[in-house]
C-alpha cells in the first residue's frame, strides 16, 4: 500500500490575483492552513506542503468557472467546517450550501460549499468515522 497522495496539487484560476490571495489568506486558517508559498500571479497554500495554488492564467486568457467542478477542503471537526464558512462570507464568498449535514452524502458527513470571488465552488467537509456504520467480520 502506497502512502503517497494521488493528487499532487490542484490549481484554481483567477482574474484578479490580489482579491484572490486576500480571501484565501482569510479562509485557509480555518483548516489549519497558511501560505506557503508565492510567485508572480501564483501562491499556494496548504498544512504541510504546497497543496492548493490560486494563479492567473500561464496563457494570459482570462479565467474561467469549470461547470461541475469544485475543490474539496478536510476539516478536522465540524467546528472547522464552521470557521471556514464564515470566515469566506466575510470575505466575500456566495454562500452555495450552509454547513450541516447532507444525509445523502453519508452519516459521517458535514460540510458546506461557497464560490470564491471568482465563481469556484469550493467545500470544507469533515467526515466524522465515528458515525461510519461497522461493517460485520467475515471469515
Amino acid at each position: 500500500m502506497s502512502h503517497l497522495p494521488l493528487l499532487s496539487h490542484v490549481s484554481l484560476g483567477t482574474n484578479d490575483f490580489d482579491r484572490a490571495v486576500a480571501f484565501y489568506d482569510a479562509i485557509m486558517p480555518a483548516l489549519g492552513c497558511k501560505r506557503l508559498e508565492q510567485f508572480p500571479g501564483a501562491a499556494a497554500y496548504g498544512r504541510d506542503y504546497p497543496e492548493f495554488w490560486v494563479q492567473t492564467p500561464i496563457d494570459g486568457t482570462a479565467a474561467n468557472v469549470g461547470n461541475g467542478t469544485h475543490i474539496g477542503f478536510t476539516a478536522t471537526d465540524k467546528a472547522a467546517v464552521q470557521a471556514f464558512y464564515d470566515a469566506a462570507m466575510a470575505a466575500g464568498a456566495t454562500g452555495d450550501g450552509a454547513p450541516g449535514p447532507r444525509p445523502y452524502y453519508g452519516e459521517p458527513y458535514f460540510g458546506c460549499f461557497v464560490r470564491d470571488p471568482d465563481g469556484h465552488k469550493i467545500e470544507a467537509a469533515f467526515w466524522d468515522l465515528s458515525l461510519e456504520p461497522k461493517q460485520p467480520h467475515q471469515c
